[in-house]
């Protein structure tokens, strides 16, 4: 049974880290163009190749790399993250990303820290996820439409997510619409 967020004891992570998403959080609150979770960390592990760490907070999941004169790589919302796999044999962990840019691969230890992020993860991305509807494409063909919620504002987000390989076409683009019709009526969102 997974544990509640709120009853989860939060990972410590180094000092260094933990400055570097501070920074990052106070400068995003200038701004407002952060995904940064301010230093609000649910779950923490390091890349045992890079030293980078790879942080799942409430809102984005945030890549930090000490060793970088900016040291907040990157930080995207759960609603861009379409999914983690694990490797147990190469302890490899391999994000892809709903853009179809090119999936990030981490080698992560096999300790508790790694185990409680990698649950985090899952979590904090089914919980994007409001409705999703498989595409119904010829062929070996697959996609799916899917309806997610931006954690940070409670707003919902259309995607249309094709498997790799496959490209946009008339059938792809007709089942992507009559999926997210359905979705936006099932979800009480105004049709497109």
């Amino acid at each position: 049974m997974p544990i509640p967020f709120r009853d989860r004891r939060t990972d410590d992570v180094p000092p260094d880290i933990a400055a570097a998403l501070s920074a990052q959080s106070a400068q995003s609150a200038q701004s407002a163009q952060s995904e940064v979770d301010g230093g609000r960390v649910l779950s923490a592990a390091p890349d045992a190749d890079s030293g980078a760490w790879l942080v799942a907070g409430r809102f984005a999941l945030t890549l930090v790399d000490p060793g970088r004169p900016e040291p907040v790589v990157w930080s995207r919302p759960w609603h861009e993250v379409d999914a983690g796999s694990w490797s147990r044999e190469t302890s490899q962990l391999t994000v892809t990303w709903v853009d179809r840019s090119r999936p990030g691969q981490w080698r992560l230890g096999d300790g508790q820290r790694e185990r409680t992020f990698l649950q985090t993860l899952r979590e904090r991305v089914t919980a994007s996820v409001v409705l999703a509807e498989e595409l119904a494409l010829s062929g070996r063909r697959t996609g799916r439409a899917v309806i997610r919620q931006d954690l940070r504002t409670g707003g919902l987000v259309e995607q249309v997510v094709l498997a790799r390989g496959v490209q946009a076409d008339e059938e792809v683009s007709a089942a992507s619409a009559r999926a997210l019709d359905w979705l936006r009526e099932q979800v009480g969102m105004p049709r497109a």
